[in-house]
């Protein structure tokens, strides 16, 4: 299974998922307004392999970007290697392809870890981070970006959602999901990581990819975000159909179809109602949790991990 993938990789340390250009594509064509003028740091990439640094370097001048910056770290997987640095500001000759001729390559002193006090640097002059980081490292990853209040757009496992401090940034609206509903997503991967027995293929020009549940992470702002989720359902008429938590003060809601529009408590929703969140429309009011700090309980059963939530709209 595509988890099974992910859980495997994480605890072998292997975090080199690279990801797929039309992935890539699909995404970023929803924030083209938000890179105008700006300086983005592909900061866990290599340059000469990854696609982040072919969409941005070839879309440069379309998105009129000022600066891009690629660094990646040398010693994945106990892999030696040089480390460095590359900067590129556009071709100068009105040519829209990258010329290496118009990139300024510079070594680093250090392995180009994410967190080494010359990356953090590049870090700073940066206004966007755009990039695949370690899943093993991802609380770091993100804790670092809120830290510098830089702006971002980065792929993590689904199950980050769940993870207590990334889950706060979501309540915090601080952090969200991206544009392209949840799902799996398809990464190469090298040759020497070990077949899954499932969720694993090799494409027609020998690069093999495993599929893995992936989200997009952001707190870029998008036109998605505020859309209105449309309600049919009534609570006064329905009641039955909505039990309340042992240990909470609260509704259950197991289909975010069925969320009533005159409901003006707490609900329990499913954890894909953060693919619908409007945070306009409605208030994030905690996760998981009753009032005894345990999972939600509904006559003695548990359901699986809610996020409870109360419209805004119903007074």
């Amino acid at each position: 299974m595509a988890n099974e993938n992910l859980h495997k990789a994480k605890a072998a340390k292997m975090d080199e998922f690279y990801t797929q250009l039309s992935d890539i594509e699909r995404e970023l064509k929803h924030y083209r307004e938000h890179f105008k003028g700006k300086v983005v740091y592909c900061n866990c990439d290599d340059p000469m392999t990854s696609h982040f640094f072919q969409y941005f370097s070839l879309n440069f001048k379309e998105l009129e970007l000022k600066k891009l910056i690629t660094t990646c770290y040398s010693g994945i997987n106990g892999n030696s290697g040089s480390s460095f640095c590359l900067m590129y500001n556009g071709e100068q000759d009105g040519n829209n392809m990258p010329d290496f001729s118009y990139i300024d390559i510079q070594g680093l002193e250090g392995d180009g870890d994410f967190r080494s006090p010359e990356c953090v640097e590049l870090l700073k002059q940066a206004d966007i981070v755009v990039t695949n980081p370690p899943f093993s490292l991802f609380r770091e990853f993100v804790d670092q970006l809120v830290r510098y209040e830089k702006q971002f757009l980065i792929i993590g496992n689904t199950n980050a959602i769940t993870y207590k401090d990334v889950f706060s940034l979501i309540k915090e609206d601080k952090l969200w999901l991206g544009v392209n509903d949840g799902g799996t997503m398809e990464f190469a991967v090298p040759d020497y990581y070990p077949n899954p027995r499932s969720g694993y293929r090799t494409t027609e020009n020998g690069v093999r990819v495993v599929k893995i549940f992936a989200r997009w992470f952001t707190n870029l702002d998008t036109q998605k975000r505020h859309e209105e989720l449309i309600l049919y359902r009534t609570y006064k008429d329905n009641e039955q159909d909505y039990p309340k938590y042992d240990n909470y003060n609260a509704i259950e809601v197991s289909k975010i179809k069925d969320i009533p529009m005159d409901y003006t408590g707490v609900m329990g929703v499913p954890i894909s109602f953060l693919d619908k969140y409007n945070p306009n429309q409605f208030a994030i009011v905690k996760f998981r949790k009753g009032d005894d700090d345990k999972d939600l309980i509904i006559n003695g059963h548990y359901p699986y991990f809610r996020i409870l939530v109360k419209n805004k709209r119903v007074y």
